[in-house]
């Protein structure tokens, strides 16, 4: 597909007649090329690029402009002109940035010679060219005529070279791709807890400051839950722990389905479970926590066909003060000291005290 997107000066169309039957063209991987430069290098390389790859591609007529395009769309591939001054100053800008870094960008110096030109008679200028352009962030350095015949020995050379960068650079693209899917999995295993499937503490550490955070900084209410289940430790000694495993998770997905949509629930640990009760004051949370603790109590747990325990919990409610830390300490601090009272007041309760 070809998708023009101009920057500044309109450019006449092009007319591509691609059979897309044609073997030489290769499948695309879903990434887009984004072509940068003049009219006359646009119209070559759309050309030459399109003959490449079946991939959306993007033309730009103004180098200066171009980034929040790149920040946009965020091609796999950046085919640059070289002789264009702003060109190298791009490249070292995506190289700089984290999250753009990982773009293929090709410098191309269309010049249909290299010999009397401005740069004069030194044979090592395109050396030095190239060089220049790898130090500044550009992946590859190319010399390809824009206006060479197509049909010529040496343009035949010139598609193969940058028909294999392309490849290239793709081939970088995919591995990024494969690299960040592998980095998102390990973190979803990592903040998830393997037994109930519930976020783990780890994850209720790095979502509680951000949400007392929005709090104080949009003065909306927050409190927090921390629940322990009662007696715990004598259904493991009475019946063993892969039955004290099967009552954690049927604990887990009944709190998970009966609580409100912006209740976030956390396994603390062990036999204990957080909850974090966005824009809920204190009265509210505590309305909450006297539901839970009757869902939890009034229907018993079928834990096989043969076995059913009667599980009851204790809860300690806190909710954010005006005094309280930006990290959630002091309010998780205040949740499990309720929740230690409620546990020495006799268990299955709930103990709050907002005025701390």
């Amino acid at each position: 597909m070809l998708r023009l997107l101009i920057q500044g000066e309109r450019i006449s169309s092009l007319e591509l007649t691609i059979n897309k039957n044609d073997p030489s063209i290769e499948a695309s991987i879903d990434a887009s090329i984004l072509v940068v430069g003049n009219k006359q290098f646009i119209t070559a390389f759309v050309k030459r690029t399109c003959y490449i790859r079946s991939s959306t591609v993007e033309v730009s007529l103004e180098v200066d402009d171009v980034i929040q395009l790149i920040k946009t769309r965020q091609p796999a591939i950046l085919i640059l002109q070289a002789t264009q001054v702003a060109s190298l100053q791009l490249c070292r800008q995506i190289k700089k940035q984290k999250l753009l870094g990982w773009i293929y960008c090709i410098l191309i110096n269309d010049l249909p010679e290299i010999g009397i030109t401005t740069k004069g008679l030194d044979p090592n200028w395109e050396l030095r060219e190239c060089a220049q352009a790898l130090e500044n962030g550009a992946d590859a350095y190319l010399r390809i005529s824009s206006i060479s015949n197509q049909d010529s020995p040496i343009a035949v050379t010139e598609h193969r070279l940058l028909k294999a960068q392309i490849q290239a650079g793709l081939r970088g693209v995919r591995l990024y791709r494969q690299a960040m899917h592998t980095n998102d999995f390990l973190s979803r295993i990592a903040l998830v807890d393997p037994l109930t499937e519930l976020s783990n503490r780890r994850a209720m550490e790095w979502e509680l400051p951000q949400q007392v955070e929005n709090a104080f900084s949009q003065s909306t209410p927050l409190s927090l839950i921390i629940l322990d289940v009662d007696y715990f430790k004598s259904i493991n000694d009475n019946y063993g722990h892969p039955v004290g495993d099967r009552a954690l998770k049927l604990l887990a997905s009944r709190l998970k389905h009966n609580l409100r949509i912006q209740d976030s629930l956390f396994r603390y640990g062990g036999e204990e479970f957080v909850i974090i009760l966005s824009h809920t004051d204190c009265e509210e949370a505590q309305a909450v926590a006297k539901r839970v603790r009757h869902i939890i109590s009034d229907q018993p747990f079928q834990i096989d066909g043969r076995l059913v325990l009667r599980i009851t919990i204790s809860l300690g409610v806190a909710c954010l003060q005006h005094t309280d830390d930006h990290r959630g300490e002091s309010l998780l601090g205040c949740a499990d000291e309720n929740l230690r009272i409620a546990k020495s007041n006799g268990r299955n309760q709930v103990y709050s005290c907002c005025n701390h």
